[in-house]
């Protein structure tokens, strides 16, 4: 379960609809709770190296910021957020080969429709599996 204030959800659609046409990225910051829910408290939006409305690359840079960002709050990196610009939020074939820790939650949101979806999941053995995801 992925435990988010609403106040980081709209930064994290503000910047999705801030990037389009392109996917936009970022990172997540907290605290993973005993009992398997994941407190979120900050996003850190990224740049996305591959420039494209097809895929996203965090940033080297931004998850260096990142980390030392969670480092000094005393959190960790929680996991990625990103966009997908005309499909489902649902992880793509190159999102789940791509995905690059087991214990992260990977968020996406969906610009297809209307009005921005935001989903996460766990992806792990080139499985993908649906959290659900609590605003507070």
């Amino acid at each position: 379960m992925l435990l988010l204030p609403a106040g980081v959800y709209r930064q994290i659609v503000a910047a999705c609809l801030d990037g389009y046409p392109l996917e936009a990225c970022g990172l997540l910051i907290g605290e993973e709770g005993a009992s398997g829910e994941a407190q979120v408290r900050a996003s850190h939006p990224a740049t996305n190296a591959a420039a494209s409305a097809r895929v996203y690359t965090v940033e080297p840079r931004d998850m260096l910021r990142a980390d030392r960002e969670a480092e000094e709050i005393g959190a960790v990196l929680l996991g990625v957020w990103h966009s997908h610009t005309h499909t489902d939020a649902f992880p793509s074939p190159t999102d789940v080969a791509q995905a690059p820790d087991p214990g992260w939650h990977y968020v996406i949101v969906s610009l297809r429709d209307s009005e921005p979806v935001l989903r996460s999941y766990r992806i792990r053995g080139g499985r993908s599996e649906e959290e659900a995801v609590v605003l507070q």
